[in-house]
């Protein structure tokens, strides 16, 4: 057993690695800059976390999501591990404290979001930490071409002129061939060194079923697959009545959006997770912290705007290696909608900077003021004080988003925190001077530990049942030793957050740029094209059109999706049906030919023959003129 599987067992109690896992380890250890693409549930982290863990130093992780920097500080904590994450919402002093425990304590991973890094304290506080390594989590985002671009990370690049010869290790679940490129070179890869785990998931049936009534298709398949399942929606109202139409018919489900408030998400999550419910019907925020082993299906009720997103959420379905269902449901009514949202994604750019004043004015920040200060954001507060719609408010908010002018994050649901702003000696001259204070001080030093260093989370629930009080009397007494300056509270939050990376401009300085606009908007047409063709096609392998899409050139049908199950029904093995297609297709590919000759051409089997030239007729492979003569339709 070499030192990397020494770790992984002594840390995450695996004995191996996963494929390729162990040569990103090693190209990371030997100083290289390193890309790793590698699917949904593929084992990422581990890439990054057991080289940190073979050498002294900190590992910088950057990634957008503030649920994922929870979760993995959280997992990386119980195992002793120690690990931090600073992002938007946390106070000038919070990141102050995180940042002196990176470089005096023995901070081990120190998960951020890349408009922080982008700061002064962050800048300043880097050169004197010893990094080992540089994570770069959600790495599509740096590319324009990628299906979720954020100009915050154009950014990660300036680190190396900070702490150079530092090797980044970039990982990604979905880029195209151009993203893969854009990657590296936004990155300043001097050597191209990429990782590839292949994208197909062999035990996935990938199936699209084009029907009018779909609720009914539910209904009446759901109970013939055993296991538990996830339907994707498009909106919040739909979440709640098709959970309530499958419970009507006796199938255990429940429904998941944004809009509900923590506690329940959280709730409805761990129900799913254990049993206890089965089916979850949900829009795409059901996404983070659902790795569930057993999903034996993921039906999309309507089209996702990407095969990214598609891919990424279809397979969240068999984790457990055993077969898994993704069935898409498709009818002429999805490809009108699909097109409709082009139109509620790109408002009018008067509309975006509408939207970018009112921010401002809510926010009541001053033009030239803001750059980086981050603010609780309740959508449906800010439409109802502007009268704006939801939907314009979030795809303006984007498109701001891109132009760099503004960050909207994911939503934070953090903790309250204390953290004593005096030392010991001061605390106890405090008590004695306070002695109605004194009691209740004794009690959080009861309760917690580590408070004289650094943030704690505290509950005020847990300390109002300790001391046998009203919980607004534990609210009172924390805030009021807030005002006195002798603790640091931090009540918890649950909203997402607004940062603007740039100081508030006018209407005349705030540039959207018309070339970004329409190319923005013609890479998202392009991106719902290839996803109606996946939909629509029904001639060539699902896994294949996958496949093809993510740079696989040559991947072998799946024989088992919907097409090719079709195919199977000619009675000819895979040899003899691509023998038989490759022969048709050169006669026909630049000539007519009559049936009677391409049938004849093969007079041995001529049964086969036959089966294949229908095949081909019957999924437009091949057309017939007006004088009944084929050739190959070379427009498909």
């Amino acid at each position: 057993m070499n030192k990397y599987e020494q770790i992984l067992t002594k840390y995450w109690g695996y004995s191996k690695f996963r494929p390729l896992q162990e040569d990103i380890i090693q190209s990371v250890m030997d100083n290289k800059d390193t890309l790793a693409l590698m699917p949904t549930g593929g084992g990422k982290s581990i890439t990054f976390q057991v080289p940190t863990m073979a050498k002294e130093g900190i590992c910088i992780v950057i990634t957008p999501l503030i649920a994922l920097m929870k979760d993995q500080v959280e997992n990386l904590t119980k195992r002793d591990i120690k690990a931090i994450s600073i992002y938007s919402g946390m106070t000038k002093n919070e990141i102050d404290i995180a940042l002196e425990n990176c470089i005096y304590g023995n901070v081990k991973f120190l998960y951020i979001s890349p408009e922080r890094i982008a700061t002064e304290i962050f800048r300043i506080r880097v050169k004197h930490m010893k990094v080992n390594l540089i994570a770069i989590d959600e790495a599509h985002c740096i590319s324009e071409w990628g299906y979720d671009f954020r100009p915050s990370y154009l950014k990660i690049a300036d680190i190396r002129d900070l702490i150079p010869n530092i090797p980044f290790l970039a990982l990604t679940a979905t880029a195209i061939p151009k993203v893969v490129d854009d990657i590296q070179d936004k990155l300043g890869f001097k050597v191209k060194t990429v990782f590839r785990k292949s994208f197909e998931r062999k035990n996935i049936i990938y199936l699209v079923r084009e029907l009018d009534d779909k609720t009914n298709y539910l209904i009446e398949n759901i109970n013939k697959v055993k296991g538990s399942g996830i339907i994707y929606v498009r909106n919040r109202k739909n979440t709640r009545e098709i959970a309530l139409l499958l419970q009507k018919n006796n199938i255990s489900a429940d429904y998941y959006h944004a809009g509900l408030n923590y506690e329940i998400r959280n709730k409805k999550q761990d129900e799913w997770k254990v049993g206890k419910i089965r089916v979850m019907v949900s829009t795409n925020a059901f996404g983070m912290g659902i790795d569930k082993a057993d999903v034996r299906f993921v039906i999309h009720l309507e089209m996702p705007d990407s095969i990214e997103s598609y891919f990424q959420e279809a397979g969240r379905g068999g984790r457990d290696e055993k077969k898994a269902v993704a069935v898409l449901l498709y009818n002429n009514s999805d490809k009108i909608k699909i097109q409709q949202r082009v139109i509620r994604n790109f408002p009018d750019i008067i509309d975006i900077k509408a939207v970018y004043q009112a921010l401002g004015n809510y926010f009541q920040i001053p033009f030239g003021g803001g750059k980086f200060m981050s603010f609780d954001f309740a959508i449906s507060d800010f439409a109802k004080n502007y009268n704006f719609n939801l939907i314009m408010i979030h795809s303006s908010i984007k498109i701001l988003q891109r132009e760099g002018y503004l960050v909207l994050t994911d939503e934070l649901h953090s903790v309250s925190k204390v953290h004593f702003l005096v030392g010991r000696d001061d605390l106890y001259k405090f008590q004695i001077a306070n002695a109605k204070f004194d009691g209740f001080v004794k009690l959080i030093l009861r309760s917690y530990a580590g408070l004289f260093s650094d943030y704690v989370n505290i509950d005020e629930n847990s300390l109002a049942k300790k001391a046998n009080i009203n919980i607004d009397v534990v609210f009172e007494y924390l805030n009021k030793l807030k005002s006195l300056g002798v603790l640091g509270y931090i009540p918890q939050k649950k909203n997402p957050f607004i940062v603007f990376t740039e100081e508030r401009l006018d209407d005349k300085s705030l540039y959207i740029s018309k070339e970004n606009y329409e190319f923005r908007k013609n890479r998202y047409i392009e991106r719902i094209n290839a996803m109606l063709h996946y939909a629509s096609s029904n001639n060539k392998c699902r896994s294949q059109i996958l496949l093809n899409y993510f740079g696989d050139n040559k991947p072998e049908r799946c024989g088992q999706c919907d097409v090719c199950t079709r195919r199977n029904e000619l009675d000819l093995s895979k040899y003899e049906f691509d023998l038989i297609l490759d022969r048709i297709k050169e006669k026909l590919l630049h000539n007519f030919v009559s049936m009677e000759e391409l049938v004849s051409d093969n007079h041995k089997n001529k049964v086969k023959n036959i089966k294949v030239i229908q095949w081909l007729l019957d999924n437009n492979k091949i057309i017939k003129n007006h004088q009944d003569q084929l050739t190959w339709n070379i427009e498909d």
